[in-house]
This record gives C-alpha cells, sequence and structure tokens, in this order.
C-alpha cells in the first residue's frame, strides 16, 4: 500500500471534516503533530465488541477497526509497535472538551451534532442500523417501521440506533437506553424488550453468535438517502485531521477498505428493508 506523500495528506474539506485543513509538511510519515511525540495514540471503548474487534483486544489487528485503525497507522507512517492504545468510553468520545487520544475508532457516526465538539476523518464505513428481536417476540414478524410503533425497543444512549427509535419508528412506549449494548443484549435475551436496534454487522453477530434464538428482523432505508457513516473522531482542533481523512480516503481508493469489510463484516449479508 505505497502512497506518495501529498495523495495521503490532501486537505480535507472543512464541512465534511469540520476541522482546519493541515498543510503537506505537517502530514510527514511518522511525524505528525500527535498527544504522545512518535506515536499514535488510538482510543476506543472497553470491551471492544465483536466483529469490530477480536477477544476484547483492540491491539491484536483482528476485528474491522482493529485493522482499520492499523491501516490508517501505515498511511500515517506508523508502524504497528508505535500504535497506543487507550480506553475511551463511547460517551467521552465525541464530547465536548480536549482529547487524550489522536483519534477514535468506535462505530461513532458522523454528525452534525457530534461536529460541534469533535472533528470527524472522511467515512470508513457506510453503515445501516438494523432491528434484532427473539423469534418468539412480535416484533419479529414486523416488516415496516409502522409494525415497531407499538413494541418496547431499546437501545445504548447516545448512539444514532436510539436517534433512529425516536425519530423514525416514534414509539408508543418510551424506549429503554442502556449504558453498553451487553446490557441491551442482556435486556433482549430475557425478555424485557422486544427488539433492540444496533448497526447491522453487530446484529448479525448477536444473532449468530450470542442470542442464538434472536433473529435479523430487517434493516432501516438510510434517513434522507444519505448513508450513514462511521469516522474517526479527533480532537476540534486537531492539526491532524485532514491528515488522516487523507489516509482513510487512500484506503477507500486503493480497495483496502473494502477488502477489510469482505474479511471481517463478510457476515452482515443484506437483510430485509423495513419501509
Amino acid at each position: 500500500m505505497v502512497l506518495a506523500a501529498a495523495a495521503a495528506c490532501a486537505p480535507e474539506p472543512e464541512s465534511k471534516a469540520g476541522s482546519t485543513p493541515s498543510t503537506a509538511s505537517s502530514c510527514a510519515p511518522g511525524k505528525l503533530s500527535t498527544v504522545a511525540s512518535g506515536k499514535l495514540t488510538v482510543g476506543t471503548d472497553k470491551p471492544a465488541y465483536a466483529p469490530w474487534f477480536q477477544d476484547d483486544e483492540p491491539s491484536n489487528g483482528k476485528g474491522f477497526e482493529s485493522a482499520v485503525a492499523y491501516a490508517v497507522a501505515k498511511k500515517l507512517g506508523y508502524g504497528t509497535s508505535q500504535v497506543a492504545w487507550q480506553t475511551v468510553p463511547f460517551n467521552s468520545s465525541f464530547a465536548p472538551g480536549a482529547k487524550k487520544f489522536d483519534f477514535d475508532i468506535n462505530q461513532v457516526s458522523i454528525s452534525d451534532a457530534r461536529k460541534k465538539a469533535v472533528a470527524f476523518s472522511s467515512g470508513y464505513y457506510d453503515v445501516r442500523q438494523a432491528v434484532v428481536a427473539l423469534k418468539s417476540s412480535k416484533a419479529a414478524k414486523a416488516t415496516s417501521v409502522a409494525d415497531l410503533k407499538d413494541v418496547k425497543l431499546g437501545a445504548q444512549v447516545g448512539t444514532t440506533s436510539l436517534d433512529f427509535i425516536n425519530d423514525l419508528v416514534k414509539p408508543t412506549q418510551k424506549p429503554a437506553v442502556y449504558q453498553k449494548n451487553d446490557f441491551a443484549k442482556s435486556a433482549l435475551k430475557n425478555g424485557q424488550v422486544d427488539a433492540i436496534v444496533v448497526d447491522l454487522p453487530t446484529a448479525f453477530y448477536i444473532t449468530g453468535a450470542e442470542v442464538t434464538d434472536a433473529k435479523v428482523v430487517g434493516q432501516f432505508d438510510n434517513k434522507g438517502g444519505t448513508p450513514e457513516q462511521f469516522g474517526l473522531v479527533l480532537d476540534k482542533e486537531s492539526a491532524i485531521t485532514s491528515c488522516v481523512s487523507g489516509a482513510v480516503d487512500a484506503l477507500r481508493k486503493d480497495g483496502t477498505l473494502a477488502s477489510l469489510e469482505k474479511k471481517w463484516l463478510s457476515e452482515a449479508v443484506d437483510a430485509p428493508v423495513l419501509k
């Protein structure tokens, strides 16, 4: 994956990443203005869930987001040994305030609201939100958004999954909100909710490996026809946002992102669209 420095450091338009463009010289391989000199500090939550990570160990390079993080690091001129991982709770990653990481990777969707507090790289994954229900639940028979209005739904706090419930489904019952997806999965398993909303790859992992008596009911259309994307989160004033975006853009252009998606997220096949 050889790339000319100029391509890796192409300035990111402010409207896309929401940050001050960096100059080419500041994107010198392995010499970025990072939190720790000579290292790239990457944040993510704990537990680090499959299929995004494997064995709850972000540093092993296994799982889609771990692999993406190391691929981005390589484009930026940092080897595996120069990447340091830091535990960052999901909601803290995009909360206002200075960051102790260079970028965070944790299925954080790019949104205008979040851009007010942090900067984002270009999107590294186009995501759909999906509904998971126990096969015995009435929610399992849903074929449309309207069919979900009268069921008890749940999702993790601060996620676009919860936004889809509140803004699109608008259920008659207040949705259950959980600090972690683990708690949402437990509630589903115990019948405390009829269904939960998560991103599509997570939905297939849950039904295939964790709650095997559940099914992926379907996926939602993207709101407004614009793909929801996960982006790397950076400090609002980060000097390396455009460098990181350049790396992500290069990985998309050379096919690396598609290859990693096929390798780690192949379980996320098509699911019915809930109209």
